[in-house]
């Protein structure tokens, strides 16, 4: 055991910690991944300090993996990190969402386009399942359900296009503006959101590429316009 003192975000303290396994890199990839897909789907919300100790706990790992995480976050814009004791979601601003939402619009309507020629039999039963979770979800009133299925859905579209820089790219937009949404559906609930999920799945048995690009367009700015509504509106 080697011992390391690491910054908290609540004190600084010494522990013993195993640095061959906080080394890792698969370790390292595994905690990023796990806190980016929190985010995403709306498990970390603003407003709320991030500890390195409380997360590394939770996930039963020394800090330096989570350190080195919420770096990793901090550079995709995710979180801030405003001194060694301070992490936080940083503030959604009016110019802020307009950029993300402008991103959104080019890129995911033209990721599932670039899709649809790829989407065989099996991952549209995989699309039609996942809608049926998230209308379940809607109906229960399921925040962080609808949340994962919304992000399962998209995301099995955008990966069947084989675009991985694009799909890549997709995702850091979602993890900027996932702890808004999980925000705004805690306010809003999910019994009004409008269901372009099935329009969407229409347009992919009728090969039909401008309905699919429409319904995922559509589906952006219904989410991104809550938003506004909860925020400036």
């Amino acid at each position: 055991m080697s011992k390391a003192t690491i910054a908290l975000a609540s004190e600084d303290f010494e522990v013993e910690t195993d640095a061959g396994l906080d080394e890792s890199p698969v370790l390292h990839a595994s905690i990023y991944e796990d806190l980016r897909r929190r985010m995403i789907t709306g498990k970390i919300v603003p407003g709320v300090g991030l500890s390195t100790r409380g997360l590394a706990t939770e996930l039963g790992v020394s800090q330096m993996p989570v350190r080195d995480a919420l770096s990793r976050l901090a550079a995709e814009g995710a979180v801030e990190i405003r001194s060694k004791r301070k992490i936080i979601v940083p503030p959604m601003t009016p110019e802020r969402f307009a950029d993300l939402l402008h991103c959104r619009l080019i890129l995911e309507p033209d990721a599932a386009v670039r899709a649809l020629p790829h989407i065989s039999p099996a991952v549209l039963r995989r699309l039609k399942d996942i809608d049926a979770q998230l209308d379940q979800a809607i109906a229960e009133g399921d925040v962080l359900g609808y949340m994962e299925s919304n992000f399962a859905f998209h995301f099995a579209i955008y990966h069947a296009s084989g675009q991985a820089i694009q799909v890549r790219l997709i995702e850091a937009l979602w993890l900027q503006f996932g702890p808004f949404m999980r925000v705004v559906y805690g306010r809003y609930g999910t019994a009004n959101l409008v269901d372009q999920h099935r329009v969407a799945i229409d347009a992919i048995e009728a090969q039909d590429a401008d309905a699919l690009a429409g319904a995922i367009a559509g589906d952006i700015s219904d989410g991104m316009g809550l938003i506004v509504q909860n925020s400036w509106g």
